[in-house]
């Protein structure tokens, strides 16, 4: 998915509304009540605070009121959500949480997005600026959208300066996040983002929107450092998992993909000041019916240079994937892309190893470089063409390395 500018823009807006929320928030310390604990530490209850759950009222000022408080307060916080469902617009879990020692978010029921596109900004619930948080279900606990009313005016595979939709659940500036145990389905335009955060833990998540959903990617990583996604199934319309620019050490392991546009990094190189991104490590991962398989994208004409390096993909089954393998350094999805000068974002040191399956197109290999890729490695690659013939591989600027077995046939 390419409208990702906005989450930049999107967080200098968060920045500025920071400035003036915690001092809020502290005013109201002395009016902090707590409804039990949880494992002997300060619990919040949202429906303490008001919160009805019926799925009809308008949950989100008592959800706001609820988080006002358990921020404020003291020690191991938990605030519950407890079953039902919570019909909310935006909502904005910001902190710092000064305090705390940790906070946990506990969702037992489901949070139901406003239809409404006039309430939103560009998310619909952010946590941001808390260290130690945790967001955890329990019982079926999921985030939902209600996307489908709002893909209709979604013009941004057709459109560069289309207006983007909300974000459903947008991570900003924390550290020390764990994220757990949650669904989300239908999200009007990302389902999670994370932007800005440090030392990430996502685990357990389902992830789910129909195939033909436009820019649902299920998670959207950029300026992050640390991130750890496993054990979590996604299908979307989009990407499963796009690893944008600034991104240091992630590691994504166990997710099974499918249907959507596969796992990528990128696209990279086209907005000026783009970080690099680097130590990427992908293991032991699912493609069924999807777009791609692994991709590298980056744009052609970019403003400023880049390096993308030291990335593992290994241990992948592909199941009737269209293109299993693809680096793309001439990536446009617009109809009317120029081509006229080559990407500026260098990639480097890349291993694909033990990947194997079926694919949909001949060309189940296309490793196609603007300035030349380097170090780039093939390792025990078996990809066999579900159709007529047999699989092929093209390259375009790269000298690539290949040990073990290959199939397709190494490029000349």
């Amino acid at each position: 998915m390419e409208a990702r500018q906005r989450l930049l823009v999107s967080f200098v807006a968060i920045c500025t509304a920071a400035a003036v929320g915690p001092a809020a928030a502290s005013s109201s310390s002395s009016a902090v009540t707590t409804a039990g604990s949880y494992h002997g530490n300060p619990t919040f209850n949202a429906k303490s605070y008001g919160a009805k759950g019926n799925g009809a009222n308008d949950d989100t000022k008592p959800l706001m009121s609820a988080w006002k408080a358990a921020c404020t307060a003291a020690g191991a916080v938990t605030l519950v959500i407890p079953p039902g469902t919570y019909y909310i617009g935006p909502v904005q879990f910001h902190g710092p949480c000064t305090k705390a020692t940790s906070v946990t978010v506990l969702l037992q029921g489901t949070l139901k997005a406003a239809t409404d596109l006039k309430r939103f900004g560009n998310d619909w619930i952010e946590f941001g600026w808390v260290n130690h948080l945790t967001v955890s279900g329990q019982n079926g606990a999921t985030f939902d959208g209600q996307g489908a009313a709002s893909w209709p005016f979604n013009k941004c595979p057709i459109r560069k300066d289309c207006k983007v939709l909300p974000t459903s659940v947008l991570f900003v500036n924390n550290d020390n996040l764990v994220v757990q145990n949650v669904a989300s389905v239908n999200s009007k335009f990302f389902h999670f983002a994370l932007l800005q955060n440090h030392n990430v833990k996502m685990t357990g998540l389902k992830i789910s929107a129909p195939e033909s959903s436009p820019n649902t990617d299920g998670i959207h990583i950029e300026r992050c450092a640390g991130v750890v996604i496993s054990d979590t199934t996604i299908g979307t319309g989009d990407d499963c998992i796009s690893i944008g620019q600034g991104n240091d050490n992630i590691e994504v392991s166990r997710v099974h993909c499918g249907p959507g546009h596969g796992m990528s990094v990128g696209s990279l190189g086209r907005y000026v000041g783009e970080g690099d991104v680097t130590r990427i490590h992908v293991r032991d991962m699912t493609f069924l019916g999807t777009m791609n398989g692994v991709r590298i994208k980056t744009w052609e004409n970019s403003p400023t240079k880049s390096v993308a390096a030291h990335m593992v993909f290994e241990n992948l089954v592909m199941k009737d994937v269209q293109n299993p393998i693809i680096i793309d350094q001439k990536y446009c999805p617009y109809y009317n892309c120029e081509h006229k000068y080559v990407s500026g974002v260098s990639i480097k040191d890349v291993q694909f190893k033990n990947i194997k399956g079926t694919a949909t197109t001949p060309v189940a290999v296309l490793l196609r470089c603007g300035v030349p890729c380097q170090g780039v490695v093939l390792q025990d690659v078996d990809l066999r063409y579900k159709g007529q013939g047999v699989a092929s591989s093209k390259c375009e600027n790269i000298k690539a390395k290949y040990g073990g077995y290959q199939n397709p046939k190494p490029c000349p």
